[in-house]
């Protein structure tokens, strides 16, 4: 908790809030790209 009120007064709370926002989507990003790999490959193995 220290380190986000250290971060927020040092860089402003707009950047501390973007920064915290762009963590929490990093996985969900992740977990959307490997569903997009499956859905290809699945799309790849119903052509044939």
């Amino acid at each position: 908790m220290n380190d986000w009120i250290s971060i927020i007064s040092n860089v402003g709370f707009p950047v501390a809030i973007t920064l915290y926002l762009l963590i929490r989507i990093e996985a969900k990003l992740e977990m959307l790209t490997r569903s997009i790999g499956d859905l290809a490959a699945t799309i790849k193995l119903i052509k044939q």
